[in-house]
């Protein structure tokens, strides 16, 4: 079992950064891909950016140039890089692992922080 927590969100205003941090109870090797996903009120919960653990990662196209993820296995963490933050980027921001076993996916999930960004 691996619990994940999120911190770092909060009140920012346009063109604003912030940076999430999601601190992971084991060591990060053991996991496979790590991600960030946001869900705005009344939207679906979408994904943000992924790191493999090889550090190959992939970005929605509306954050592309402007967030940058990153896992630190020193530390055990996987953080999220936000800069020139608009407020279509207000949400709550969730952290997910996964971790392949036997070729079944055991996935993980953070109790979310909320980022908004308001004048």
């Amino acid at each position: 079992q691996v619990q994940l927590t999120e911190s770092g969100g909060g009140l920012v205003q346009p063109g604003g950064s912030l940076r999430l941090s999601c601190q992971a109870s084991r060591s990060i090797f053991m996991l496979n891909d790590m991600g960030w996903y946001r869900q705005a009120p009344g939207k679906q919960r979408e994904l943000v950016a992924t790191v493999s653990s090889g550090g190959t990662s992939a970005y929605v196209d509306s954050v592309k140039g402007r967030f940058t993820i990153s896992r630190n296995s020193a530390k055990n963490t996987a953080d999220l890089q936000m800069n020139s933050l608009r407020p279509a980027d207000t949400a709550v921001y969730y952290c997910k692992a996964t971790r392949y076993v036997s070729g079944n996916p055991a996935i993980y999930w953070g109790q979310g922080t909320q980022v908004t960004v308001s004048s």
